[in-house]
């Protein structure tokens, strides 16, 4: 009896000691926009709740947002490549040169709505762009929704755009604005508010998603966007992790993350870039501001306007020995599976 008592005392001793020890990680998330904002709020700290959750509290994290760790925007990849932070939300564009066969995502009048274009795009990354992401395992991947013009005077035709100073989000899209006869001027998403009220810019191109947390709509009256399905731009995200803070966890916990990661997960973020556009336009329209919709003929001008962009990347492309249109032809493939 006495040593049936010691057997088990011993086995709930060891579960308990197992329990105990179990192996427990804090996860620190950077990212670079307010925490009010639609993927930190909407898409970032649900999936952070989520994980939390599936893995017992085993898991935990730390939200930092607004660049609270330090650094810039564009230091944000490599925050993460290098082991600073352990997961980074970023524009993959403002780290010009870094991404180039993802840049394709980019191009004027590629993609229309979020939640089918981020599938698209991890789709086409993983096939053909996976290895600008060594270092790093990827969460997700997205796009935003239809691109469009936020400004203090009105944007009616091609001709109002000329020498308008404009914010550019990325090199593609301010490339495509030098194209377009506006005046990019190049910064991230958090400088706009700043920009705009100084009068550093006269307008930007931003999402709908993003101008409620950066008072877009109450600096400048006029918005305007255009025909189609496509916006004239897009921007490409990357939700990522550190590679060793990946693969040091348990398979068990490895096992949570790889289950919340993925193209599921990269089109939740496009659909919050949805939902987060359609927020947007209600502030706008509240206001009374004025919302410009280009018909069809003058969005076709815009179209011919901005190949030279199309065609300049293509040329970028096989400078570096890389098949522009055979990458361009993948991405509008993968694009239009999705919107089956």
């Amino acid at each position: 009896m006495k040593t049936k008592m010691f057997v088990m005392g011993a086995l709930a001793m060891l579960a308990m000691s197992s329990t105990a020890f179990a192996q427990e990680v804090t996860l620190r998330i950077h990212q670079m926009l307010p925490s009010q904002a639609a993927i930190p709020a909407r898409a970032i700290e649900p999936w952070a709740a989520k994980v939390a959750d599936e893995s017992g509290g085993r898991i935990k994290f730390e939200l930092y947002p607004a660049m609270q760790l330090g650094g810039t925007p564009a230091d944000l990849f490599d925050q993460a490549k290098d082991g600073v932070v352990d997961i980074i939300w970023t524009v993959l564009g403002y780290t010009p040169g870094r991404f180039p066969k993802s840049e394709v995502f980019e191009l004027p009048f590629m993609t229309g709505d979020a939640a089918s274009g981020s599938a698209a795009f991890y789709n086409y990354v993983m096939a053909n762009s996976a290895d600008e992401f060594a270092g790093v395992h990827v969460i997700a991947l997205h796009v935003h929704g239809p691109g469009l013009f936020h400004s203090k005077d009105p944007i009616n035709s091609l001709e109002d755009l000329q020498g308008m100073k404009v914010r550019g989000g990325s090199r593609i899209i301010s490339s495509m604005l030098a194209q377009l006869g506006a005046e990019p001027v190049g910064m991230p998403v958090p400088q706009t508010t700043e920009a705009l009220s100084k009068g550093v810019i006269d307008a930007t191109t931003v999402p709908w998603e993003v101008t409620p947390s950066l008072r877009i709509s109450e600096l400048v009256k006029n918005h305007t966007g255009f025909s189609g399905e496509k916006g004239l731009y897009s921007q490409t995200f990357g939700f990522v992790m550190n590679m060793d803070s990946y693969n040091n966890l348990p398979d068990d916990l490895k096992a949570i993350i790889d289950a919340n990661s993925g193209i599921e997960m990269s089109r939740q973020f496009g659909r919050v870039m949805d939902d987060g556009d359609s927020s947007g336009l209600g502030v706008a329209v509240k206001l009374g501001n004025n919302l410009v919709q280009l018909d069809d003929a003058e969005t076709a001008r815009w179209r011919a306007a901005a190949q030279p962009t199309i065609d300049g990347w293509f040329a970028e492309m096989s400078a570096l020995g890389l098949d522009g249109p055979a990458l361009y032809a993948a991405a509008e493939a993968a694009i239009a599976a999705e919107a089956q």
